[in-house]
């Protein structure tokens, strides 16, 4: 394994803390709970929107983190989600009169952690709502999730929730508008290599150099199957052929577009999918309104890719437009 690693026990701790050393004055840093937070948070006129789940996905959740996202992040090790009681304290110290918005993505662990967090702050009186996210195609149960997965999708509920809340709109407002994104939001990703975890040393699974992982989850988990590996465009394809008619998505529609890294492949090449969905879609009769391709939600270094698709209306187009900062920046 050759990696930038110290120690793999300190491997999220340092990464968190040079997130926070990077972004002077906007995030700070709480070492006891892996905590990344607004350094406004929490503010008594805003619903704080919150959100963790296992390190290795970044920029999810971490460096979603500022104005118009999320409030604060709390993630776990490496593919692992965060302890209940660093739930319980994020959501304390979060506390806002208008309450605290947990996102989840569905994993049996994270679920457990948050639903447990949750109930512990609301015994303190912090009033807490969970939200989950489940927009991954590919299974409709893994070894980590009681229904779908979720995935890169999270990052429009992140959005359209975050800027709303900015906003000034009320938890049960929130709710509706996160819960709506979900609705119409749709993911299927592909593999062409495993990933290496600092602490392991060595490929989570064994992916032989014809094949590819179809429907792969951001954990590795397995997809709809193993294929022998093929052209990039007929990938493409047989994502779309997956995602489309699940919704579905219908001649007349008006979508983002999102091609998603999962942590080793070069942009150059997320473009050349991006290329061949846009192309598609158009002869579906699927409008792309707007478009995202870059890395939300990796899987460490895994070589891979996901097509998100959302149906857009003008609510959703209007809040995925708001302003919005956070630690990751595009130029």
């Amino acid at each position: 394994m050759k990696k930038f690693v110290n120690d793999p026990k300190s491997f999220v701790p340092e990464m968190l803390e040079g997130i926070a050393l990077a972004n002077p004055g906007t995030l700070r840093y709480v070492p006891a709970y892996n905590l990344i937070m607004r350094a406004d948070a929490p503010s008594a006129d805003k619903v704080s929107i919150v959100q963790g789940s296992g390190s290795g996905h970044e920029p999810a959740h971490v460096m979603a983190v500022g104005r118009g996202m999320l409030d604060a992040a709390c993630p776990g090790d490496v593919f692992a989600a965060p302890p209940m009681d660093y739930v319980y304290e994020t959501a304390k110290l979060l506390s806002s009169p208008q309450g605290v918005l947990l996102l989840v993505n569905n994993y049996t662990g994270d679920r457990m952690a948050f639903d447990m967090g949750r109930e512990m702050a609301e015994a303190d009186g912090v009033r807490c709502e969970i939200l989950t996210i489940n927009d991954d195609v590919a299974v409709q149960d893994s070894l980590y999730t009681v229904g779908r997965r979720g995935v890169a999708g999270n990052f429009f509920v992140i959005k359209t929730v975050g800027a709303a809340s900015e906003q000034g709109a009320g938890m049960d407002e929130l709710l509706r508008i996160g819960r709506h994104v979900n609705d119409v939001t749709r993911t299927m990703g592909v593999a062409l290599t495993a990933c290496t975890p600092p602490a392991k040393g060595s490929p989570l699974f064994e992916l032989g150099a014809e094949e590819m992982e179809f429907g792969v989850g951001i954990h590795g988990e397995p997809g709809r199957e193993r294929r022998p590996l093929a052209s990039a465009d007929a990938i493409v394809d047989d994502l779309l052929d997956a995602i489309v008619p699940d919704l579905p998505y219908r001649s007349g529609d008006r979508v983002a577009l999102m091609i998603n890294g999962l942590g080793g492949t070069p942009v150059s090449e997320l473009y050349l999918l991006y290329r061949q969905a846009h192309r598609r879609l158009a002869d579906r009769g699927i409008t792309i309104g707007r478009s995202y391709v870059n890395e939300y939600c990796t899987s460490l270094d895994m070589a891979g890719a996901s097509i998100t698709l959302v149906r857009l209306d003008d609510e959703i187009e209007t809040l995925l437009a708001a302003p919005a900062e956070a630690a990751i920046r595009v130029f």
